[in-house]
């Protein structure tokens, strides 16, 4: 059974396709620029190496068909006939409270998912034309919906509740919903199979740490608790977002340096961060570089970042009680060991203790490096979405 990934931006279309009895991936690109003379599309199919070329896709629909063509090209032996792929797995950006779970789609679950785009203009419309190309393109495939939001629908009120006037939430549905929830799942069902226990039985706390970052305290592989909240600006400091800061700011900031809101708005999406501390970069590895020539700003940037993690991973302790596991994934989780020692330094305490040697060694393959002593493992597990997507495709599909 093949699976097809796809995962619609406002001017770019991302897809993976899997053999997902043998989770190998086949394919992945990326097509650029939609609807511009600058539209790219990049593309890898198994061992072959990177190809960029330039394309013309005026839509999202002859991005699909561009897809389509080059699965079907010969000279790549992927698919013989479009009858080949199964099922299209979409991620979604926003499900609101509707979706807590990965649904087959069909023009009721459209105007749901539409319904939901006032939570994320930019992106569940572009979800959407994604949807309806595939369905355009390659007419009769199942398609299934998998929501950014659904996994974390699973956290009690006394968490997802503001202490706003409630009008607010029963008018708008203003609340924490939480965002990276493909990736959280997965990483704590892999935590699950390297620590040889079910993950209903578990305690765990993952940090997806990347250009956006948020934490998640898992228990009993449901989620009771997420950092990032009504949007993704909410929780930890991220590569251009502030994460937490007094709502004060933003009406000292309007009254006082004359701002309007939707500048605000970009400065704390676009503008802060690391990239608003240092003044230069929202990439860790020129930041780590920057310190260790001495840049003051770089230091104080790394600092901020990883004492605003660990209040959370603490915070997170304190919420589940404990935990068996703390797990780091994405770009700067995975690849970054003076990040995670920063995290997990002066914890002892709270029963957490790197093995600097394991922490130190460089490697793309799911590892354990707490030392031996650590009564909470810490965990490294590189995140998969494209693969967590399939997989969920394939089950709705098989359940439907």
């Amino acid at each position: 059974m093949k699976a097809l990934v796809i995962n619609s931006g406002s001017s770019s279309l991302k897809y993976t396709l899997f053999d997902v009895e043998k989770e190998l991936q086949l394919a992945n690109g990326i097509i650029e620029c939609i609807g511009t003379q600058e539209a790219t599309f990049k593309h890898q199919f198994a061992n072959e190496q990177d190809c960029k070329e330039p394309c013309k896709a005026n839509s999202h629909h002859e991005a699909i068909k561009l897809v389509l063509d080059k699965l079907l090209d010969k000279k790549y032996n992927l698919i013989k006939s479009k009858d080949e792929i199964s099922v299209i797995g979409h991620r979604v950006v926003h499900g609101g409270e509707k979706f807590s779970d990965s649904i087959l789609i069909n023009n009721s679950v459209i105007d749901d998912i539409d319904k939901c785009s006032a939570l994320a203009p930019l992106h569940n419309p572009k979800n959407i034309e994604g949807i309806i190309a595939c369905g355009n393109v390659l007419p009769g495939v199942s398609q299934v919906a998998v929501f950014d939001t659904a996994f974390h629908q699973s956290i009690p009120q006394c968490a997802y509740m503001y202490g706003l006037p409630y009008d607010y939430y029963k008018n708008y549905k203003i609340r924490k919903y939480g965002f990276h929830g493909t990736s959280h799942k997965y990483v704590a069902q892999r935590a699950a199979i390297m620590l040889k226990k079910p993950l209903n039985e578990l305690k765990i706390i993952t940090c997806h740490l990347g250009n956006g970052c948020s934490i998640s305290a898992i228990e009993n592989g449901k989620s009771v608790d997420t950092s990032m909240g009504f949007t993704p600006l909410e929780g930890v400091v991220m590569g251009t977002r502030c994460g937490d800061i007094d709502p004060a700011i933003v009406t000292h900031l309007v009254e006082n340096e004359s701002i309007p809101l939707k500048e605000i708005n970009s400065i704390l999406n676009n503008k802060s961060g690391l990239l608003g501390l240092t003044g230069f970069t929202n990439d860790m590895r020129t930041i780590l570089k920057g310190a260790n020539c001495g840049n003051e700003r770089a230091k104080m940037a790394i600092d901020v970042y990883c004492y605003r993690i660990k209040k959370y991973i603490s915070s997170y302790l304190g919420v589940l009680n404990s935990a068996d596991a703390i797990v780091f994934t994405a770009g700067v989780g995975e690849n970054n060991p003076i990040v995670r020692s920063l995290c997990c330094e002066k914890m002892h305490n709270l029963g957490i203790e790197l093995d600097n040697n394991a922490n130190n060694i460089l490697s793309q393959k799911e590892r354990e490096v707490s030392a031996p002593t650590s009564k909470v493992k810490v965990l490294v597990i590189p995140t998969n979405e494209e693969l967590m997507i399939a997989r969920e495709a394939v089950r709705v599909l098989t359940n439907a």
